[in-house]
């Protein structure tokens, strides 16, 4: 999930540069610099700034030392550069650390930490600190157990367009965590997420397909979902089950139809 929010924090220094903003003094060019792999430059001309207070500054050396862009990997000090941006308000720093303390990157998971500074990411509107959040009260890590808080945070994420989210939240509906079961939005969520190539949403489709809850039973859609779940995971619980399922799925199933629900996966692409 820090994943994203780099992806976020690029793609929008990626706009002010295409639109020529990022020219127009030493901080827009350390992260011109940095964007480009000059960073040497980027640190050069970031540092100082980070050392006066500036809260951006700050954010784009934890970036850097977080995940070792021109300097060694180090955790410790890209602890302290997100926390010293984190106290100012900076949203991204605030998600980034509390993604740190929930990892346990250089040490030790840190779940009341982790709740702390995710918090005020979500409530600022952070949809990875949201969804986030809604992880820690699923598991009742550094907060207390609670599916109606998990589902609350998750939705908040999941209606900004967070696929994790939306695979989770669609879940929670499927087994009426936190939330009425309701298998029609589990199998809305469950697609928000699968099309865009969420292997827990494209998992949760093929199994409602399968099954006939929530959607007529189907079992081109189901086998066509499952296949996609089994062919992009990394994850080897979602991919064992969806083989399993799929597998089931075979056995209901003509040769043909087999192979049409194959070219199915073969040719979908994420919306």
């Amino acid at each position: 999930m820090k994943q994203r929010i780099k992806a976020l924090f690029i793609s929008g220094l990626l706009t002010l540069t295409l639109f020529g903003v990022a020219a127009a003094g030493p901080l827009e060019d350390g992260q011109a610099a940095w964007l480009h792999g000059d960073y040497a430059t980027a640190m050069r001309l970031l540092l100082p700034l980070a050392g006066q207070g500036d809260a951006v500054a700050q954010f784009n050396l934890g970036l850097m030392y977080d995940d070792g862009y021109g300097v060694p990997q180090d955790y410790k000090q890209a602890a302290i550069w997100y926390r010293k941006a984190a106290d100012q308000g900076n949203v991204l720093a605030q998600a980034a650390l509390g993604l740190m303390y929930a990892a346990g990157e250089g040490r030790p998971p840190d779940y009341a930490r982790a709740a702390k500074w995710l918090r005020k990411a979500a409530d600022q509107g952070s949809a990875e600190a949201q969804g986030a959040l809604g992880n820690l009260y699923y598991h009742g890590s550094g907060v207390p157990q609670d599916y109606a808080r998990a589902a609350k945070w998750r939705r908040k994420s999941a209606e900004q367009g967070s696929a994790s989210s939306q695979g989770t939240l669609g879940s929670m509906y499927a087994a009426g965590e936190g939330v009425s079961q309701d298998y029609v939005r589990a199998v809305m969520w469950y697609r928000k997420a699968a099309d865009q190539g969420d292997d827990l949403g494209q998992l949760g489709l093929g199994l409602m397909y399968l099954a006939g809850h929530g959607a007529p039973q189907d079992d081109l859609q189901a086998y066509m979902w499952l296949n996609l779940a089994v062919s992009k995971t990394s994850n080897v619980q979602i991919r064992d089950l969806a083989v399993r399922a799929r597998d089931l799925c075979a056995t209901r199933m003509t040769p043909a139809q087999i192979a049409e629900a194959q070219r199915m996966a073969s040719e979908w692409v994420p919306k």
